[in-house]
């Protein structure tokens, strides 16, 4: 027959599982996340990067014009790229 010290016990390793698989799926979520932003800094590289650079320099008070600019001509070139018709035989060639 179950006392109630065991049924209160059983509980509380129940309740102790579930914050346990809780905390593991957020710490998964949380990797899934950074793992996706990584990608896309990979992948919008320096636009990205000068675009942050031209907030954090509005943001201290300072001009950005020139950060502005080079986000700019990072797009502009990351245009010129995608546009540019690959083939197998070429891939390797300007793949930075």
């Amino acid at each position: 027959m179950a006392t109630l010290s065991n049924l209160s016990s059983g509980h509380s390793k129940t309740a102790s599982r579930q914050r346990g698989q809780g905390m593991s799926e957020y710490i998964i979520i949380v990797a899934l996340i950074a793992v996706v932003s990584i990608g896309v800094f990979a992948a919008f590289g320096s636009t990205i990067r000068h675009q942050v650079a031209g907030m954090a320099q509005e943001m201290s008070g300072n001009d950005s014009k020139a950060e502005i600019a080079n986000a700019k001509t990072s797009a502009d070139l990351a245009t010129t790229k995608a546009a540019t018709q690959r083939t197998m035989k070429d891939y390797g060639s300007d793949n930075r």
